[in-house]
Parts: structure tokens; C-alpha cells; sequence
């Protein structure tokens, strides 16, 4: 125990000892230049983290052993984006660290049987990505985030809307087709609904409605043939195209969008009504719009 207890004060004592030194080497190698002594700065700082991590796990204090990767992560991906900022040339070897960091503290919070934690640093990592234009390399975060939140429908629903959102920044049409007919099963299964009917409710009935235009819009920009259209997808293009709907109990966006997906012919008229949506809409959903206008100006795919 005393052997234990020295050791302990030990890492504590050099722990604090590096935290306190560090500006002052800063400021000794490299005085003049603040930018450059920031970037060592989070060098020195995340590497210091590195190596609290390594006693922490020696000591078995997986809590411990989280924080000290997540702070590491943050500090290697704070040095990537100044790297970028300054337009410096590299090998992403702080992303890729911050990366590793990230991963190896996701592991520690599953282990610990901490999902909430884990899928909170899954979205910041994702986040981070897309912030850095990233898109295709934030999907596999946004949907492991939704894999760990299978407890909270609300928030996975959300981590599975920011996946479409990067499929669609990737141009991968049919895949964010895929998650949006996904979340609004989901929606449809585990939501909450109003007694005695199938109308969801809250913050339920809003995804619902996101995943209803997105997807009709998807489908204009795609067009399936008849052969390859699944059956939930001509349900919804049969109901948007020829039901008549109540302005009392629709919303105006989908009103909108069935009027559109009944005038897609009519190219025209098409123009004229992506005006009177486009205050409406979403700027995802206008980027959509704008595809699927593109695509009936230029056809055979030169719109996309």
C-alpha cells in the first residue's frame, strides 16, 4: 500500500509538473511566433494526455482512462484543424491520432457499459468530420452514435437523420433514401402516438414529416422503374400524387409537395412552385428540390 500510495503521488507531482511547464516551454523554444507555439502547444498537451492515459489503465481506472483519450482526441484534433486553417501541408497524422483516440474511448465507455457517453463522442467526432468536410467519413460515426442510442428513440432518430444528411452530401441518393424510409418506420413502430390511431406525436410527428418530404423528393430525383420501386415507395408516391388532402389536418410543406409531385411533368410549372417552397423548406430539402429542377431541365442524370 505505502509502495502504492508513492507511486501515486509521484504521477501526480510529474502530471502537474508538465501542465505547469508547458507554456514556459512554449514560450523558451519558440517566443515570437504564437500561432506556431499553439500547434506545440496541443502537441505537447495531447501527448501528455497520452501517457496520463497509459497510467490510468495501469491503475485500472477505466473513468480515468476515458477522460484522459478524450482529452488527448480533442487536443490532436484541435492541432488538425489549426494545421488547416494555416493551409499547411501534412499527412492527417493528428486527425488520424485524434481518430485512434476517439475509438479507443468509445471502447472504454462500451466497456463500462456507458453507451450514452459513447455515442456522444461517436456524434462530436462525426460532427467533426463533416465540420471538415468529411462527409463519407462521418457516416460510420453518425450510425454507430444510433446503434448505442437504441434507448433513446428521439436521439437515434436524429443520428440517423445527420447519416442521410452526409449519404446526400456524398451524392449517395439511394442510401439516404434507405435511412429516411428507415427512420420513419422506426417512427412509425416505436413513437409515440395519439390513443387510439396510428398519428405520431412530439418531436416524432416533425421526423415523420422531414423523412415523408425528403423521401418524395428522393424519388422524383431518382426515379425508380416501376420494376425496381419498393412497395413503401409507390405507397408514398401514390398517396402524395393523387390523395386530396384537408389543409386542416396537413401540414403546408406536404401540401406543397404532393402539388409538385403531380406537376413534376410539367417542368414550368415545377420552376414556378420551387419559388413558393423554397421559404418553406429546409436547406437540405432545398438542395433536393434544386436537383430534382436540375434533372428535369437537363435529363439522363446531367441535373445531378
Amino acid at each position: 500500500m505505502a509502495a502504492e500510495g508513492d507511486f501515486l503521488a509521484r504521477y501526480r507531482a510529474v502530471s502537474n509538473k508538465l501542465k505547469n511547464q508547458t507554456p514556459a516551454i512554449v514560450k523558451t523554444f519558440i517566443p515570437d511566433c504564437t500561432v506556431a507555439a499553439a500547434v506545440f502547444h496541443f502537441c505537447v498537451l495531447s501527448h501528455c494526455d497520452c501517457c496520463s492515459c497509459r497510467c490510468e489503465q495501469t491503475l485500472f481506472n477505466a473513468p480515468g482512462e476515458a477522460l484522459a483519450l478524450t482529452d488527448a482526441a480533442r487536443l490532436f484534433l484541435s492541432s488538425e484543424q489549426e494545421n488547416r486553417s494555416l493551409q499547411a501541408p501534412g499527412f492527417d497524422e493528428h486527425l488520424q491520432a485524434a481518430l485512434n483516440c476517439y475509438s479507443f474511448a468509445i471502447k472504454v465507455y462500451v466497456e463500462m457499459n456507458q453507451p450514452v457517453m459513447a455515442a456522444s463522442l461517436c456524434l462530436e467526432l462525426g460532427n467533426a468530420l463533416k465540420e471538415m468536410n468529411r462527409p463519407g467519413e462521418a457516416i460510420v460515426h453518425y450510425q454507430r452514435a444510433a446503434e448505442l442510442q437504441t434507448q433513446m428513440p428521439v436521439e437515434s432518430l436524429l443520428s440517423m437523420g445527420e447519416m442521410a444528411s452526409c449519404k446526400i452530401l456524398t451524392r449517395d441518393y439511394d442510401g439516404a433514401l434507405s435511412v429516411f424510409t428507415e427512420m420513419q418506420l422506426t417512427c412509425q413502430e416505436r413513437g409515440l402516438q395519439l390513443p387510439g390511431t396510428n398519428t405520431p406525436v412530439g418531436a416524432f410527428l416533425d421526423i415523420v414529416a422531414r423523412c415523408e418530404i425528403a423521401r418524395v423528393l428522393l424519388l422524383m430525383l431518382l426515379e425508380p422503374p416501376p420494376q425496381k420501386l419498393l412497395p413503401e415507395h409507390a405507397q408514398t408516391l401514390e398517396r402524395y400524387a393523387w390523395e386530396s388532402f384537408d389543409p386542416h389536418s396537413q401540414a403546408h410543406k406536404s401540401q406543397c409537395v404532393s402539388q409538385m409531385a403531380c406537376q413534376e411533368k410539367d417542368t414550368e410549372s415545377l420552376k414556378s412552385l420551387q419559388t413558393e417552397l423554397w421559404p418553406l423548406l429546409t436547406a437540405e430539402q432545398n438542395h433536393l428540390l434544386h436537383l430534382v429542377v436540375q434533372e428535369r431541365i437537363t435529363p439522363s442524370g446531367q441535373g445531378i
